[in-house]
Order: structure tokens, then sequence, then C-alpha cells
């Protein structure tokens, strides 16, 4: 993994306007060669994904009604099946996409038949896969204007993970706010979540459970400020953003909290009561909200600290 900072295809300021096709040349981002896709899956996992355990394999298994957990031990990956063919949400690290393949195949499914490819955000530890799974099942790939850029360049340009590159893979569809992907029965609804990243996109869904009632889950891709800097902002916006999150996500009710990393939702603890009989081991309509609240006491806690920081020393502005 290259830790040197690069320059990204399109800056912030920027967006997703300027890496747009050629209107001229009609020509589509690169995606990630094979061969190149295969190198960064044989890389060695070092640094923090090696620490915290990214790449560390996990069993498959079924959540509830069409949702499979198919990631690693500590960041998730989720099959949606359907009739008409499959949904995944997140790629984890590159070197993780063969994982993610090998427990979808051991759920009785096939990586060829997803048709879609949803992206939480363009950080490399949800984004890292996301060329190989796009190669391996041939899915159209779904992301926000604000993180497109980034994917298609295979890096984020701001915060503690700038310039750790992944294979990029190319965006086929830019959703907003409120858009949806409906595949055999089922209906993916965007809610984009900013802050974390530019883009950050969250998905509900409704499922079947039991006597054919109808549960609610949420896909929450995070509020975490993880070390990116809200004073000066890391991008322009970056603390409206989280705020204009925090109030978003008050407003939602949901019966299924599911989360990108496996200890912002006890994801060992509701396995092991799910192992042990608790078919509703995952049910909490209060998590969600629990977990926004936390969140947003942290980003408010670290935003007072970083500003009595920079007010004390401004020659680091």
């Amino acid at each position: 993994m290259n830790h040197t900072t690069i320059k990204v295809l399109c800056p912030i300021a920027l967006m997703a306007a300027s890496c747009a096709p050629s209107s001229a040349t009609g020509k589509l981002p690169p995606l990630a060669s094979e061969a190149e896709i295969d190198s960064a899956e044989k890389a060695p996992v070092i640094g923090i994904a090696h620490e915290a355990g990214w790449n560390a394999p996990s069993e498959p298994f079924t959540v509830a009604g069409n949702i499979h957990y198919v990631g690693t031990k500590a960041v998730s990956s989720w099959l949606i099946t359907t009739p008409k063919g499959h949904i995944l949400i997140g790629g984890v690290i590159a070197q993780s996409a063969p994982q993610i393949i090998a427990n979808i195949e051991r759920l009785g499914f096939s990586i060829r038949d997803v048709r879609h490819l949803l992206n939480s955000h363009a950080h490399y530890d949800h984004a890292g896969g996301l060329a190989g799974l796009k190669q391996a099942s041939g899915g159209t790939m779904i992301a926000s204007a604000a993180d497109k850029p980034y994917l298609e360049a295979g890096a984020i340009d701001h915060g503690p993970s700038a310039g750790m590159r992944f294979p990029p893979v190319r965006v086929d569809r830019v959703i907003g706010d409120g858009d949806r992907v409906s595949l055999g029965g089922t209906t993916m609804i965007a809610h984009l979540t900013p802050g974390h990243s530019p883009g950050c996109t969250s998905w509900s869904m409704e499922f079947k459970w039991k006597n054919s009632e109808h549960r609610k889950a949420f896909f929450h891709c995070s509020s975490t400020v993880a070390g990116q800097s809200l004073t000066p902002e890391a991008y322009p916006g970056m603390v409206a953003a989280f705020r204009s999150t925090f109030a978003k996500v008050r407003a939602i009710k949901v019966d299924l909290f599911l989360a990108n990393h496996d200890n912002f939702f006890d994801l060992d603890a509701k396995r092991l009561r799910q192992i042990s009989g608790d078919p509703e081991a995952f049910f909490d309509p209060h998590e969600l909200q629990r977990f926004n609240a936390e969140l947003e006491r942290a980003f408010e806690e670290d935003l007072a600290r970083q500003q009595a920081k920079l007010k004390m020393n401004p020659a680091t502005r």
C-alpha cells in the first residue's frame, strides 16, 4: 500500500462535475486493469489495516430476511439477495475482494448474480475491493456525486487516509438523496449523510420478517471524525455537513441498525446471541438513535478541542 500523498484527479472544490465523461470524446474514467486489481489483492496487509484486522476472515451468515453478512471480521460487506439478482454494499479493502466472493459462494449465491454495487464512502477500507468486485460481477457501480471523484481516482485527498491508494472503480450511476435502487422486489433508498466523507451515503430498505411482516433496516455510512481536521476543515463545509447528518438521522426510525465496522454495532455479541437461538439478536429499534446521539456528542467534543487548540496555537492554522 502506498502511503505517499498523491494528486487526486478531481479536487474537492470541483467535485464530480469535472470528472464527467468528456462530451467531445465520450471517454469513461478507466477501471483498474485486471493486473492492477490482482496485484492489489495479493499485496501484504500492513499498517492500520493489519492492526485493526480489516482483512481478518469471518464466517458469512444471514442477519434477517434477505440481508446477509459477507464481510471480514472488522469491516462490513452486505449482500442483499433477490430472485432477480443481488445487491452488494461495501468492498472493504482490496485484499478482501476474494474473501467477499468466497463468503457469497459459501451462502449458496454467486458473485456473477450481483447486479448492483453500492458504496457507503470512498475511504480505502470500504472502497478498496470495489474494482475487483465490479470486475468479478459485472455489476453496476452506484455512488454519490461527491464521492465519485475519489472512487474513480483510487484515493481520497484529505484526512489521515489521504493518498492511501486502492484500485480505481468506474461509477456507472450517480445517486442523490432519496434516490432508489430497485431489484427483484427489494428497494434500497439512498440517504446522503455527509461529514465523514463529502459523499457519505447510508442506505435503508424494507424486508419481510416472519409472517410477511415488514421490517426496516438501515445501513449506516459513518459519522465519526476519525482523526480528520475540523478546524480548519478537511474539506469545505465539513462541520455543517456533520451537523446536517446528525439532524437527518434523528428523524429516521428503523428496526435493524447495521454499520460498516464491527465495533459500531456490537457485531460479535449479536452474532453469538443469534447462534444461541435468538432470531432477533440484531433487532433494536432504539440503537440507531443511541448511536447517532453518541457520535454527535463525540463530534461536538472533538470540534471544541480542536478549536481550543487552534486558539492557543494560531500558527497552526
